[in-house]
């Protein structure tokens, strides 16, 4: 078995472990996703509020599981010198970051199963003009962009800043990203930000998965090289700066 395959069962083991964590994973957007699709806080552009809010949702549980989720978990092992005896070994720095990005990526896919289930109790149905096998293809890709680009995030900021420090950094940045994406309040709300949104990882995977599932529509161009940029420059990023030792 090799050192990344080894550490992949060990983060996943560890996630399944913490039931009370992975029960606040997986309810909470739940609970986000009944109370938006029910309770009207602002007109969306869709017939229904669940077409609008689902996609919406499922956005919003990627950023928080692989931004800040990971971020924070992964600056208290190291604050607490947990990830400083792994140093030397031979799993080295990119092999530890891609083994808790493929983790989160698991947790994801439990996540957008619950919240389509959901979702379908709800009212929701998947629209098929695009077809099952082109929209699910589509959605798994922008998704798995995103979720690499908001790792890198994440584990920039726990790979240089202090436990507590980072636990605000993520916190903040995540609320900004929220605020600023299209997730919940639909982008064209925004007025000039609609513009800086897109070019944010949280707005364009808002945009793709509203296009997919709200719309029955393409993703488009911008999204992809938008999403591709994140998710190829932060991951780097974070393996470049990224320090063992608290």
């Amino acid at each position: 078995m090799t050192a990344f395959a080894a550490h992949l069962g060990m983060e996943v083991r560890l996630a399944l472990r913490k039931g009370e964590t992975l029960l606040l994973t997986l309810g909470i957007p739940v609970v986000f996703l009944i109370f938006f699709a029910k309770v009207h806080v602002v007109s969306v552009p869709t017939a229904s509020g669940i077409a609008f809010m689902f996609p919406g949702i499922v956005a919003l549980s990627v950023m928080s599981s692989a931004m800040v989720s990971l971020s924070i978990s992964t600056g208290f092992e190291r604050s607490y010198g947990v990830l400083l005896r792994l140093q030397a070994t031979p799993l080295g720095t990119k092999r530890l970051l891609g083994a808790k990005i493929v983790c989160v990526g698991i947790v994801e896919v439990l996540q957008v199963a619950v919240l389509a289930l959901v979702s379908t109790l709800l009212g929701y149905s998947f629209p098929s003009s695009l077809g099952v096998l082109s929209s699910v293809s589509q959605a798994l890709s922008i998704i798995l962009l995103a979720t690499a680009a908001f790792a890198g995030i994440g584990l920039t900021m726990a790979g240089r800043l202090k436990g507590e420090v980072n636990l605000a950094a993520a916190n903040g940045l995540y609320l900004v990203l929220l605020l600023v994406s299209g997730m919940v309040v639909p982008i064209g709300k925004l007025g000039g930000l609609g513009t800086v949104a897109r070019l944010l990882p949280s707005g364009a995977l808002a945009s793709g998965l509203h296009a997919l599932w709200s719309f029955g529509q393409p993703v488009g161009s911008g999204t992809w090289i938008v999403l591709g940029f994140w998710a190829l420059t932060m991951p780097a990023l974070a393996a470049a700066t990224f320090r063992f030792a608290p």
